[in-house]
């Protein structure tokens, strides 16, 4: 695919949001990745709103949940619950390890549970598993 993709992460934690967008250019992998730091600011980046009334709509949110503001299991709700915004696929990438985390996500629609490893190289193949399956192996709708 030479297609670039568009690719919204939400992450509170500055360090890795850096590292994420670090793997992603030394993996030569084709997403162009926009950060938002909070779940206001990321409805706001999705709903078009102030700052961001010129922001693409994303292929792929990957998404924090434990974030100040408005946490993701909030902007996971409210973008499940957006007719403009529910096909776009939400990839939960947290540090939480909680039952009821999980199932609540996937209970909100999430496409995917992913739980951060702390080593580093783990967490580089968790970016390759991404890069993988939602930007080798998955087709998006194109109205997305």
């Amino acid at each position: 695919m030479n297609k670039r993709i568009r690719v919204l992460l939400v992450e509170d934690s500055l360090a890795d949001a850096r590292l994420m967008v670090e793997v992603f250019k030394e993996e030569h992998i084709n997403v162009d990745v926009d950060i938002v730091r909070d779940g206001e600011e990321a409805m706001a980046y999705l709903n078009r709103q102030g700052k961001y009334e010129a922001a693409p709509i994303p292929k792929l949110i990957i998404l924090d949940l434990n974030m100040p503001k408005k946490d993701g299991r909030e902007v996971l709700a409210e973008i499940k619950c957006d007719s403009t915004l529910s096909t776009i696929p939400v990839v939960i990438l947290t540090t939480s390890q909680s039952e009821e985390d999980i199932h609540k996500s996937y209970k909100l629609n999430a496409s995917c549970f992913i739980t951060k490893p702390l080593e580093l190289e783990k967490f580089i193949a968790i970016i390759r598993s991404i890069d993988s399956f939602w930007f080798k192996a998955v087709r998006f709708p194109a109205n997305i």
